[in-house]
């Protein structure tokens, strides 16, 4: 038996794909196993849930405690809190390698655990980087630290700019008003770049993405500038039967609507709006006239600092404006958490309002469903650019919005009318980019057929840890 260990940041978001690739992992090799170590690092209760809820054999977890000299959770203390859990981390993985007859063959750590590659480094095995977002953003990332480090771009500086660069990973010139926020602010942009530096000292890096949605990007990937990389996505939790089953009575509402006639509105983890842009979405809807499924939730308590999660109302008619319950029975439903996968996958969906987070760009794809594209915070920005202009699968509400707001600015108030025009373009007149995501969701999923594109290279990887190892039938 061989011996890998997983180390996912615990967010629900980057955490269940890691776990999906362990489990496709261990299923495609009879000799492999996999040992999670879960940290108490920003800790998210949905993590504990998800992980009480697996049943898969040959996967491991083990969850370490917090360490004595951790700092409150921020962008300027994020290095050496991962520092304060280095020791940890080697004194579990020496205690699994005393217990275990297997042979250790290496780490697997989320991009912003790259730091712990050091650790590897120390024990003398390999370290890989599951990259949980796409090939073109991987490829971004490194063009920025190379125009810090190389042409003395103080990229900071570009926080008020349009800006025009040539980035490899992507076809068409992109703008620095899409560039991401942890960039632009300093604090943030010096963490940014620890990572990924530390990323290209990685041995190979697993992309949550496939030739056939990123062959430009992955193709760019191959000049040196980072390590080998690996597509093996998509990467997806589609057997979410438990939320289903919680939620009986939204997928009830929606088994009562023609099918393509819904709009979904999601906006991940973060994605919580003020009242006066909780206002102007509802405007857009009314106006707009299409039935619609709306994730409305309110923000987290402030009070318990800057990882608390987001929350539902506890009566959503009290941020809503005054009638739009009534005025919209019968064609909307507002609910507060979704079950996102089992939401796109139902006929009755016809499009999608998101923020772009990946995972969600991931699922709608597989599902064919075309995406309004609202983008909040991290790399979403670019996300949102790279299906509305280089891919074509998605219609624009507005690109270079931001929900992050760096010094003295305040959160711009998206109107009315620019939503609903993205709805109904969406809706009513996006019958191309409708075309295009139908034609890529079998794309995706072919890919992890056997013999497909990601498939093929998820047995690479496989090989290239395990070695001459025999390989499961």
């Amino acid at each position: 038996m061989a011996e890998l260990v997983f180390i996912p940041m615990p967010r629900m978001g980057h955490f269940a794909s890691m776990i999906e690739l362990a489990r496709l992992l261990v299923d495609l090799h009879s000799e492999l196993s996999i040992t999670v170590l879960i940290l108490k690092l920003n800790p998210d209760a949905q993590v504990a849930a998800y992980v009480h809820s697996l049943t898969a054999t040959r996967i491991k977890f083990i969850h370490l405690p917090q360490p004595e000299t951790q700092k409150d959770i921020s962008f300027s203390n994020h290095i050496s809190n991962l520092q304060a859990h280095a020791p940890l981390v080697k004194d579990a993985t020496n205690n699994i390698l005393h217990h275990s007859s297997s042979r250790f063959i290496g780490f697997v750590f989320d991009l912003f655990l790259t730091p712990f590659i050091d650790v590897g480094n120390q024990l003398g095995v390999p370290s890989y980087v599951f990259y949980a977002s796409s090939a073109a953003f991987l490829g971004f990332q490194s063009h920025a630290l190379a125009l810090q480090d190389e042409q003395n771009v103080n990229i900071v500086e570009l926080k008020d700019s349009d800006t025009e660069f040539t980035i490899p990973s992507y076809i068409n010139p992109v703008s620095s008003k899409l560039f991401p926020t942890i960039l632009l602010n300093p604090e943030s942009n010096s963490m940014a770049t620890t990572l990924v530096r530390w990323l290209r000292k990685a041995k190979g890096i697993m992309i949550n993405t496939c030739w056939e949605l990123e062959s430009h990007a992955i193709s760019s990937l191959s000049n040196g500038s980072v390590p080998p990389v690996y597509p093996v996505g998509p990467i997806l939790d589609l057997e979410r039967k438990s939320e289903v089953h919680q939620n009986s009575d939204i997928m009830k509402w929606l088994d009562e609507q023609p099918p393509s006639s819904v709009v979904f509105l999601c906006f991940g983890s973060g994605g919580n709006f003020n009242g006066d842009q909780v206002k102007e979405i509802a405007s857009a809807l009314e106006q707009s006239g299409h039935r619609f499924l709306w994730s409305l939730r309110q923000p987290p308590d402030p009070f318990k600092g800057p990882m608390a999660s987001q929350t539902d109302y506890d009566d959503a008619s009290e941020i809503l404006p005054e009638g739009f319950l009534d005025r919209t029975h019968g064609i909307g439903k507002i609910i507060g958490w979704a079950p996102q996968v089992a939401i796109l996958g139902h006929p009755a969906i016809g499009g999608f309002v998101s923020h772009c987070g990946w995972n969600s760009i991931l699922e709608s794809i597989w599902f064919g469903v075309p995406i309004a594209t609202w983008p909040l915070y991290a790399e979403q920005q670019l996300n949102a650019f790279k299906l509305v202009t280089e891919l074509g699968i998605a219609v624009e509400i507005k690109m270079d919005y931001r929900i992050e707001v760096i010094g003295n600015g305040e959160v711009e108030i998206l109107r009315a009318e620019t939503i609903e025009k993205g709805i109904r373009c969406m809706m009513d007149e996006g019958r191309d980019a409708w075309k295009r995501v139908k034609e890529m969701s079998e794309k995706i999923r072919r890919a992890l057929m056997d013999g497909g594109s990601a498939h093929s290279t998820i047995r690479d990887f496989i090989n290239d840890v395990m070695g001459s190892m025999p390989k499961k039938n």
